[in-house]
């Protein structure tokens, strides 16, 4: 008989098998059991052979993979079929993965995981400005990629309210850490979530400047897999979306060798 699928009864969004009480990650932070939720994977690639056998590791680990070959078929499955983390090849027959990244962001702002052959900056960059909220470059090392996945699902899944402030303000902008919303003049801006924590960091350190490395560790929740690059990429991102010129950035600023800070001036 099939494993039957519920929703965790603590609401963190991911499918528990068999009627397990709790999910993997809250097991984790709460100690109990080893019932755990089933994570869906979208792994949108154009190879055969390397779905083929990414797919296996990544079942393996416990996840349930879905596949698409193409990109028009990745979209149409990640909208049947509603999967946790998508993995995304960049290189496809049909369109390319930063064109795929834009349609599935405009969507949904489930963690993407770009997939690529190259090393150049320019395309790992575009990706990410793209909407993905992390890269692993071919040939791909699997506990390297388990590693990225394991952190992205729990940014995802953990639901995590840190500092005494409710409110912060940054000029017009407002971070809610109660109701998960970042406001600019009162409307509500559309966030991926890894810029939300973005804010909520900034929002915990204040005029404070904060490097690329500690961004990397309590953000994307690594240090020694990630990339400077990731960091600038998503602060470009969202200086967009928070800044009145984000060519001449008032609230986040760059200190040259340093880091980043927020200004609440």
């Amino acid at each position: 008989m099939a494993a039957r699928r519920f929703g965790c009864p603590q609401r963190c969004g991911t499918r528990v098998t068999n009627g397990a009480r709790l999910c993997a990650f809250c097991v984790t932070s709460r100690g109990v059991g080893q019932n755990r939720c089933v994570h869906r994977l979208l792994f949108i690639e154009d190879d055969a052979d390397i779905r083929a056998a990414l797919g296996l590791v990544l079942e393996d680990e416990g996840y349930d993979v879905v596949q698409a070959a193409t990109g028009e078929e990745g979209v149409a499955r990640f909208v049947a079929d509603a999967p946790d983390l998508v993995l995304l090849d960049v290189r496809l027959p049909d369109v390319s993965g930063f064109e795929v990244c834009r349609r599935l962001r405009a969507r949904s702002i489930t963690p993407i995981i770009m997939v690529t052959a190259q090393t150049d900056t320019h395309d790992l960059v575009a990706g990410l400005e793209a909407g993905a909220d992390d890269y692993v470059t071919k040939p791909v090392v699997a506990k390297e990629l388990s590693a990225r996945i394991r952190a992205a699902l729990r940014r995802t899944t953990l639901h995590q309210v840190v500092g005494d402030e409710p409110l912060v303000r940054f000029g017009d902008v407002v971070v809610n850490r109660a109701a998960g919303t970042v406001t600019k003049h009162g409307a509500e801006l559309a966030l991926t979530k890894t810029e939300y924590r973005l804010m909520v960091e900034f929002a915990d350190h204040p005029n404070m400047v904060l490097s690329r490395d500690q961004l990397l560790e309590r953000v994307w929740g690594y240090d020694y897999l990630g990339d400077s690059r990731l960091v600038d990429a998503h602060i470009r991102r969202l200086r967009v979306k928070i800044e009145d010129k984000p060519d001449e950035p008032k609230l986040l600023l760059t200190m040259r060798g340093l880091g980043y800070r927020m200004n609440t001036a």
